[in-house]
C-alpha cells in the first residue's frame, strides 16, 4: 500500500506534522497498527540511520525523524497487540561519571526506542554504583555506557568493574560508546560490545 510509502518518505524527509497526520489518516482509514508500524515507520527509520551512517543525515535532522517516530508509536500503541506493543529488550542507559555529555546518549536512546526497545534513561555523570543499583531495580537487558572524554574513559572500565564486583555481570550485557572508544577499549575492560554511532548501536543491541 502506497500510505507505508508515503510515511517513510514523510519520515525520511523530516517532516514530522506530515508523518503524524499519514498516520492518523492511515488509523482512521482501518489500515493495521502493526503493519503501520513495521512498513511504514521501522521501515522508514531503517534509511534514516543507513543515512545518518553514509553521512547523509546529521543529528538535527535524525533527532527530528526520531521525535516524530516516537509521537506516532505513542498514537499506534493503544491498537498494537501484546506482541507488537511488547518491547523486544529493556536498555538501560547512562553517561559515566564526570562526564555531562548527553545529545550522543539521547539520540542512542532514541534510535533503540524506535527499533522497539523500552529505554531506562538515568542521565549523565553517573556513579558507578548507581548503575549497580539500577541494574538490579530494572533488571534489564542491556546496559549501555556513553563516554565522551578521554579523562572519562577510566570510568567506564570502573562501572564494568563495579558490575562485576557486584555479581550481577552475567545479568546484562554491556554495550559501550562515545568518540574515544572504541572495539580494543570494549575489548580491554571486558564490555559485550562498542558501537560507533547511534544507528550501530540499535542494531547491536538488537543482537545482544
Amino acid at each position: 500500500m502506497s500510505c507505508f510509502n508515503d510515511i517513510q518518505k514523510a519520515l525520511i524527509d523530516c517532516e514530522p506534522e506530515r508523518t503524524i497526520s499519514l498516520v492518523k489518516t492511515a488509523v482512521a482509514d482501518n489500515v493495521p497498527a502493526g503493519d503501520i508500524l513495521n512498513k511504514g515507520l521501522l521501515a522508514g527509520m531503517d534509511v534514516v540511520g543507513e543515512r545518518m551512517e553514509n553521512e547523509e543525515m546529521f543529528i538535527p535532522e535524525v533527532l527530528t525523524s526520531a521525535n516524530a517516530m516516537s509521537e506516532c508509536v505513542t498514537i499506534l500503541k493503544p491498537m498494537l497487540g501484546e506482541e507488537e506493543r511488547g518491547a523486544t529488550k529493556t536498555v538501560l542507559m547512562g553517561t559515566v561519571q564526570g562526564d555531562l555529555h548527553d545529545i550522543g546518549k539521547n539520540l542512542v536512546s532514541m534510535m533503540m526506542e524506535s527499533a522497539g526497545m523500552e529505554i531506562h534513561d538515568v542521565g549523565v555523570d553517573v556513579a558507578p554504583e548507581t548503575f549497580v543499583e539500577k541494574i538490579r531495580e530494572i533488571k534489564p537487558d542491556i546496559l549501555g555506557l556513553s563516554a565522551l572524554l578521554t579523562t572519562t574513559m577510566p570510568m567506564v572500565k570502573d562501572t564494568v568493574d563495579a558490575i562485576v564486583e557486584a555479581g550481577i555481570r552475567d545479568e546484562v550485557k554491556i554495550l559501550v560508546g562515545g568518540a574515544p572508544l572504541s572495539q580494543d577499549f570494549a575489548d580491554e575492560i571486558g564490555a559485550d560490545a562498542f558501537a560507533p554511532d547511534a544507528n550501530v548501536a540499535a542494531r547491536v543491541a538488537k543482537s545482544l
